[in-house]
């Protein structure tokens, strides 16, 4: 009977020490879906939910980040598989920001750049995703030099090719894709990465579609003119009908 027992204690602890994908931890009561984009601003008790902490940025030893916890523990394993599989240096260039801190980001690239130019690429305060702690501007080191200006990593595609096929294992998605300008508002940006967790992450990625189509909260001037065409077409086929018969 004794070695009974003992058999059945040796078998628990072997399905204990079996290696099984572990179970992605999430901080309960807490919207990894949230979208804050040009139409949606971020609630006004939302940094009261969220579990944001201060990290390290290691390509500048000066700079520390806030990001959302469980976030940054996905954002270190994408990073460390990069380096080990693909010998890709990627590091934390923007994450949290303060509503104020938007509004400098706003008026230094609206002063610079000009208007159209920030309306492309820069969220005005209150309104951006960054705002989230999900959101992450990545920056690259190539060859020891760090490349984190617009221009020089858009031209990096060989590189962002490989990033981007791994966001959704480790649960982020590219978030302005390119050729969905329409609906997210911005360009195509190679760089700003938004954690969805796992659960969604393949899902979105493969399906090629933004954030926004996947809550199905297209911007109202899109969905405007979507139900225009399609009435339209509804008038035309009528007409041909009509002629028809």
């Amino acid at each position: 009977m004794a070695s009974f027992i003992y058999l059945i204690i040796l078998l628990l602890v072997i399905d204990l020490m079996i290696s099984k994908e572990p179970v992605e931890s999430k901080q309960e009561n807490f919207d990894y879906l949230i979208l804050v984009n040009k139409e949606y601003k971020i609630p006004d008790d939302y940094l009261s939910k969220a579990d944001l902490i201060v990290v390290h940025n290691f390509l500048r030893e000066e700079k520390n980040h806030t990001i959302e916890n469980m976030t940054y523990q996905h954002f270190c394993e994408l990073k460390n598989n990069l380096q080990e599989e693909e010998n890709i240096t990627i590091e934390l260039d923007s994450v949290y920001r303060t509503v104020q801190r938007q509004q400098e980001i706003w008026d230094k690239y609206v002063r610079d750049e000009g208007i159209d130019y920030a309306r492309k690429y820069v969220a005005q305060p209150g309104y951006s995703e960054h705002h989230t702690g999900l959101a992450v501007d990545i920056c690259l080191r190539i060859n020891g030099t760090i490349v984190d200006n617009n221009t020089d990593m858009i031209a990096q595609k060989e590189i962002f090719s490989k990033i981007h096929a791994k966001l959704p294992d480790y649960g982020f998605i590219l978030r302005f894709l390119k050729g969905k300008e329409d609906v997210t508002g911005y360009n195509y940006e190679p760089w700003h990465l938004r954690f969805v967790t796992k659960e969604y992450s393949k899902n979105i990625t493969e399906k090629n579609i933004t954030l926004e189509e996947f809550l199905g909260k297209l911007p109202k001037k899109k969905e405007n003119r979507d139900n225009y065409i399609n009435y339209s077409y509804s008038l035309f086929y009528a007409f041909i009908l009509f002629i028809l018969i």
